[in-house]
């Protein structure tokens, strides 16, 4: 039943995208189908190795060191490409400590050009398209996508179409995560949750994103607040709430809307205290509504309050 409401959402973020006045439906897309990377990106291409061409362990590890300034500009758009291999490597070093470091880093400096990063848009997101056998590529290349998304946000650079090819890979990749590792003590982390999460959040701060996309962003988030039979322990929860705090913030639902959303995520799947699918719910949803609920009791930003009345109902009703 979960894979099918999967496949069913994918196919109406398909029919919300291409109704909705605000975006340009791509072209390869039609109305109804489901949606595969391969029809969003194209997907023949040359992948990058790990260590880069012409590059060693050693040189990685003296640029990290030289906190990843790479003088020549050409040079400094080349590797940012390159380095895209090392994201799926196994070594958490190469993976985490210098190909995410190096792209956020060089993301976030305003280090690469408009040509670069829609360069790195595409190969990021035909790689949540592979295999990913050891489980380390999807989780990876997303989070490098969030810092994409972010450099987008920050001075615009995607047109419409792009932006909506982002959103709806993102979604689709999101919907269907069925890795829920998180961090190993020799693998380091994979976190496919909270690395999409990131990107979802991206996506929901950009006031490029119009309604029926932050209602898309929620409709995800939904889908993975509490995933069958798994309970969160690495923070998950926490992730998944920052894309929901900013579609409030922004108004994207009223405060009848969620009351309603919160008391249907609040309604036991299972018998709670007799199974432990039923008590991995009720801890996963509990721990989503809490850390909301925190952030609006706490936080500064008033137009999130619109929320409060629906979580206090959620967190009583909640066996």
């Amino acid at each position: 039943m979960r894979g099918d409401m999967k496949h069913l959402v994918a196919i109406l973020v398909v029919a919300i995208l291409s109704g909705c006045a605000g975006y340009d439906k791509p072209a390869m897309l039609k109305f109804g189908e489901d949606v595969e990377l391969d029809q969003i990106y194209d997907i023949s291409h040359d992948v990058p190795s790990c260590p880069p061409t012409g590059w060693t362990r050693a040189q990685l590890h003296a640029l990290k060191a030289a906190d990843f300034e790479v003088s020549d500009f050409w040079a400094r758009q080349l590797l940012a490409r390159k380095i895209t291999g090392c994201l799926a490597s196994p070594d958490p070093a190469l993976r985490d400590g210098i190909a995410f470091e190096a792209l956020s880093h060089t993301l976030r400096a305003k280090q690469l050009d408009d040509e670069t990063k829609r360069a790195l848009l595409v190969e990021l997101s035909v790689r949540l398209g592979s295999k990913d056998t050891l489980g380390f590529e999807h989780p990876f290349a997303v989070l490098a996508l969030a810092e994409v998304a972010r450099a987008d946000r920050i001075e615009p650079f995607l047109t419409r179409e792009e932006r909506t090819k982002l959103l709806v890979a993102a979604q689709h990749w999101f919907i269907n995560i069925s890795d829920y590792r998180g961090f190993d003590d020799k693998e380091g982390w994979r976190h496919s949750v909270a690395h999409g999460s990131d990107l979802l959040m991206q996506l929901a701060l950009n006031p490029a994103i119009d309604d029926e996309g932050l209602r898309v962003i929620v409709s995800a988030v939904e889908m993975q607040v509490a995933p069958a039979g798994h309970a969160y322990v690495n923070g998950e929860s926490e992730r998944l709430a920052r894309p929901i705090l900013y579609a409030a913030s922004r108004g994207v639902m009223s405060e009848q809307e969620w009351t309603e959303w919160f008391g249907a995520l609040a309604k036991p799947r299972a018998e709670v205290f007799t199974s432990e699918a039923g008590l991995a719910w009720r801890h996963d949803v509990m721990a989503f509504l809490q850390s909301l609920y925190v952030n609006v009791v706490i936080g500064s930003d008033p137009n999130d309050d619109v929320m409060r009345p629906g979580l206090e109902a959620a967190l009583k009703a909640l066996p």
